[in-house]
């Protein structure tokens, strides 16, 4: 009888063993190799050399790239340089980014920015910038105002709460109001690690206003990127290991409604959707092992994917671009304006495209 149950346990055992090994390998592709698809006219944006994690894009072409992430288990090329925010214009026939200066009681030595949105204030056209922020490795979500005169950025608040715990990325819907995804339950390191390679999908999407912060959606794999369609009726979240897109209903009292999902082959990172046809692009880790487990010699390639007809039946999905890191290394972010494409990195460079 004895025998029995201690060959019950390792069967079991074995069982679970292989389980946990199907899931590692679909959650973090650790052997997945790609083809290269290059586009013809592309180059290096001089000057970001320490990533440009997330970029959004202006109406008029003025583009916001976050740069200098410092986050636990990633790799920096600029440890001990603080986060910046380039500004690059897009209606030049070469542009070039330039980095902003801040204005405000701003830290800016502790600068490790993260996602980014957009917000335009229809009465005035001010616009604003939600930054999600790791200063010493913690979370928070710094709100400027551009002005465009100066060509600075002017520190308005710093927002925590703790909702707000883990933040990856942002969608602004008001003045002092957005949501945040939150791409891990634990702030521990060890339990995060279990958390994470246990699969369990605990990471969860915020709303936020002063006035009152709830949980509007939860249960993905490393909740990741958030976009709102141009109609601002529909928010777009990245699940990053999970290699899905949430598509949900937004409701006027702010709460979400999922209506489907959207299955990548790659770990699609943050998502930009083009105002002018709705195409939702990203950026994405076709080996995410390489991403966190980072070597020069071997470096996490990068995937440009573009969704078309995102809500329906059939969307068509399409890889742009696709380098196994001899180029461009761990790609985070796609953005478009008219016939130019910017791909973001987690910790590499930027790359400017002309599209035909």
């Amino acid at each position: 009888m004895a025998g029995l149950l201690k060959t019950v346990l390792i069967g079991a055992f074995l069982a679970f063993l292989g389980e946990r090994l199907l899931h590692f390998n679909y959650r973090f592709s650790p052997f997945r190799e790609i083809e290269s698809i290059e586009l013809p006219n592309c180059h290096l944006l001089q000057g970001i050399e320490c990533g440009s994690e997330d970029i959004e894009i202006l109406p008029n072409g003025l583009a916001f790239i976050t740069s200098g992430l410092k986050y636990p288990g990633l790799h920096s090329f600029g440890p001990d340089k603080p986060g910046e925010i380039f500004l690059l214009d897009l209606n030049q026939d070469n542009p070039q980014p330039s980095s902003l200066r801040f204005i405000g009681e701003f830290d800016h030595a502790s600068f490790s920015p993260h996602g980014l949105s957009l917000y335009t204030d229809e009465m005035d056209d001010a616009v604003y910038l939600f930054v999600v922020n790791h200063p010493q490795y913690k979370s928070t979500v710094e709100i400027f105002k551009y002005e465009e005169e100066e060509n600075v950025l002017v520190h308005l608040k710093t927002v925590k709460h703790p909702s707000l715990y883990n933040v990856n990325d942002v969608i602004a819907v008001g003045p002092e109001s957005f949501y945040a995804s939150n791409d891990f339950y634990f702030t521990n390191h060890i339990m995060r690690t279990v958390e994470l390679f246990g699969g369990l999908k605990w990471t969860n999407v915020v709303y936020y206003s002063p006035s009152e912060v709830r949980e509007v959606a939860t249960g993905f794999y490393f909740a990741n990127g958030l976009a709102m369609s141009a109609d601002k009726r529909f928010i777009y979240l990245s699940a990053v290991t999970g290699k899905e897109i949430t598509v949900f209903e937004k409701h006027e009292n702010f709460s979400l409604s999922a209506i489907k999902a959207v299955y990548l082959e790659t770990h699609q990172d943050n998502l930009f959707v083009d105002p002018v046809n709705g195409d939702v692009w990203t950026g994405g880790h076709p080996n995410l092992w390489k991403l966190f487990n980072y070597n020069a010699e071997d470096p996490p390639g990068s995937e440009v994917v573009r969704i078309q007809n995102i809500h329906s039946d059939d969307p068509v999905v399409t890889t742009v671009y696709a380098n196994n890191g001899s180029v461009l290394q761990g790609s985070s972010c796609a953005a478009v304006w008219k016939n130019k494409l910017l791909v973001g990195t987690v910790f590499h460079k930027a790359l400017y495209c002309q599209l035909e």
